[in-house]
């Protein structure tokens, strides 16, 4: 099935609206200018795809938003989480990073210097990436959102998140400066992402673009 690409601008609205024509093997990108999270993203996806597992890369979170996550959790819509921070999270924001142990435990989160932001949702049926500018809380200033779902592109992502949590230990927040993963390889992935035709009044066109080298 070819994939369709859709962009837009909301300046106003919910991750709900947005999201709103995102179906299987689709792709959106979406500009926003903060007036929702990535957890509202999360939750707009969930209430297309049902339980996933989840993994989020972010730079810094919000007490407000880790709970809301939990609750997910709680309630079996998340069916496992893993996180990705920034090696500098343990100094900057202490409290929030005892709420992210408290809540998910410490097998669940791994730390390095990053500054990647994105999230995966998988189950049996649904393989979503969302690559952002956004991290674990509001800001209310110009954010972007890329949303995709594609088998390849969410495994090559689910392999470097292992790689991350095999490469680091678990409870270790200490501020490294260390960047190389020694277990992970340099890799190209063996795919191409397809963009498709955009829809009648869109800005993309068609073409194809290379993930590119890891």
């Amino acid at each position: 099935m070819k994939k369709r690409h859709r962009a837009r601008l909301f300046k106003v609205g919910s991750a709900k609206a947005a999201l709103a024509d995102f179906d299987k093997g689709h792709e959106t990108t979406c500009y926003t200018f903060g007036q929702f999270s990535i957890i509202d993203a999360l939750v707009a996806l969930m209430q297309k795809t049902g339980p996933v597992h989840v993994v989020i890369a972010t730079w810094t979170a919000a007490s407000a938003d880790l709970r809301r996550a939990q609750e997910l959790m709680a309630d079996d819509l998340i069916l496992s989480c893993r996180w990705v921070v920034d090696h500098s999270f343990a100094n900057r924001q202490p409290e929030y990073l005892e709420k992210m142990v408290e809540l998910f435990g410490k097998d669940s989160i791994r730390s390095l210097k990053t500054h990647a932001k994105f999230m995966l949702l998988y189950n049996e049926e649904w393989n979503i990436v969302v690559r952002t500018s956004m991290n674990l809380n509001e800001n209310k200033r110009l954010e972007n959102m890329d949303v995709i779902d594609s088998e390849d592109f969410c495994s090559w992502h689910r392999a470097l998140v292992d790689g991350i949590f095999s490469d680091r230990r678990a409870g270790d927040f200490r501020d490294d400066s260390q960047l190389d993963l020694t277990g992970i390889a340099d890799e190209k992935p063996k795919f191409q992402c397809e963009m498709g035709v955009a829809s009648r009044g869109r800005v993309y066109e068609k073409g194809v673009a290379n993930v590119g080298p890891l």
